[in-house]
């Protein structure tokens, strides 16, 4: 149970999410700008970015009663390799079901899976004002860096957006390669992360 939901269950996303992961995408694209997209992506676009995301990193849905309601992935910061050991964290929840703790579940799935895979920083961007956001990454441990001021221009008007930064763990004097997440889908280790997630935050 999370959030006081019965039935919830969170898995790794497959290209046959696309669909649901647009439909829980599509209202923030129209009608707010926590989103910078225009146009919202149809299933085949969502479906081929789960695809590409998936061929390395997390993407994990949450299910109430066997519906999509819930979304979170991470992306690499940047391509230079350099950059390897950090990533960027995304997460979108149903408007029927924000503040139910789906947000919080899937991004603690995806840290947790980053941990594992020997990700190092992530980093968040988060248009701002946005008080559920903050308060969301700030309970996951992210820390305030900095903000873009008029980064962007969306409804007719310029957009800032603040960044945060969480360390998932020591700096490791000599980083190993992340573990592509494909090797990673049957382990009993994400296995239980997805479990304990489920279940870890209807207190």
């Amino acid at each position: 149970m999370t959030g006081g939901l019965a039935d919830v269950t969170l898995r790794l996303a497959t290209v046959e999410d696309g669909a649901a992961c647009g439909a829980v995408y599509a209202p923030y694209v129209r009608e707010s700008v926590v989103s910078f997209e225009l146009v919202p992506p149809d299933a085949a676009e969502m479906a081929g970015r789960i695809a590409r995301t998936t061929a390395r990193l997390p993407w994990v849905v949450a299910e109430v009663e066997g519906t999509v309601r819930a979304y979170a992935y991470a992306t690499r910061h940047r391509e230079r390799p350099a950059y390897a050991w950090t990533v960027e964290t995304t997460v979108y929840v149903d408007n029927a079901f924000v503040r139910r703790g789906l947000g919080r579940a899937t991004m603690r799935a995806v840290l947790d899976i980053l941990r594992l895979q020997g990700a190092h920083l992530v980093v968040a961007g988060i248009t701002m004002p946005n008080p559920g956001s903050e308060g969301l990454h700030a309970a996951l441990g992210f820390e305030h860096v900095g903000v873009f001021e008029a980064i962007g221009f969306k409804s007719g008007g310029w957009q800032d957006v603040e960044w945060l930064a969480l360390e998932l763990g020591p700096r490791p004097a000599a980083p190993t390669p992340l573990t592509p997440m494909p090797e990673l889908v049957a382990s009993p280790a994400v296995a239980r992360i997805l479990s304990e997630a489920a279940g870890g935050s209807s207190t």
